[in-house]
């Protein structure tokens, strides 16, 4: 073994809901500027949040489908209090928490979907070219209610059967959002109120 390999130990891939970095772990996701590998981490039910996405504007740096944090706080330095009250969440000592960007989130529904509802299927739902592995798009069954039981509906864990926010902007007025009951991805006006899970990313080494 090479000194390079001694110095940087392999790590372990949690298993998906796995207790992990404050949260559960929920995926990974490719960087696709930099090709950098992230482990995603969901924050427990306890600490979501509820309020509008922002006001009417064209944020920059806002535009991300895998960044959740350098969305989140453009959207905090324009002004999104959602986003400031995100950033300054510390669950269980870390402080980088985020509100997760369109394929994170895709990866929230993949693996901690709560219903049984058959997913809607009739558009790119599903489409993730940024996870690992790729996502693929939904059909009415897959996938299907997670086998987590934490995580299924009415579960300590669970995802409410609503819409959340992502952190991916779509427009100067709408910005991703996705149906927790059968996995729509759609988009809400930014001064909507929808509910938003934190996530926080670590690097993948």
């Amino acid at each position: 073994m090479s000194a390079v390999e001694q110095a940087a130990p392999a790590v372990t891939i949690p298993e998906i809901g796995q207790p992990f970095g404050g949260g559960f772990f929920s995926g990974i996701t490719r960087d696709p500027d930099t090709g950098k590998r992230y482990l995603n981490i969901t924050a427990g039910a306890e600490h979501e949040l509820k309020g509008a996405w922002g006001e009417y504007v064209k944020i920059e740096g806002a535009d991300s489908f895998t960044n959740s944090r350098a969305n989140t706080e453009a959207m905090a330095a324009a002004g999104s209090e959602l986003a400031q009250k995100v950033l300054a969440l510390d669950i269980g000592g870390f402080t980088d928490w985020a509100i997760p960007a369109r394929d994170v989130q895709e990866l929230q529904y993949r693996h901690f979907k709560p219903t049984t509802e058959e997913n809607w299927a009739g558009r790119r739902d599903g489409d993730n070219p940024n996870s690992e592995p790729v996502g693929l798009l939904y059909s009415e069954e897959s996938p299907g209610q997670t086998p987590l039981t934490a995580f299924q509906e009415g579960g300590a864990e669970a995802f409410r059967d609503t819409w959340y926010w992502s952190s991916s902007q779509r427009s100067a007025y709408g910005a991703f959002s996705l149906y927790f009951d059968d996995g729509t991805q759609g988009d809400y006006a930014k001064d909507d109120e929808l509910r938003v899970r934190p996530v926080r990313s670590q690097l993948l080494q």
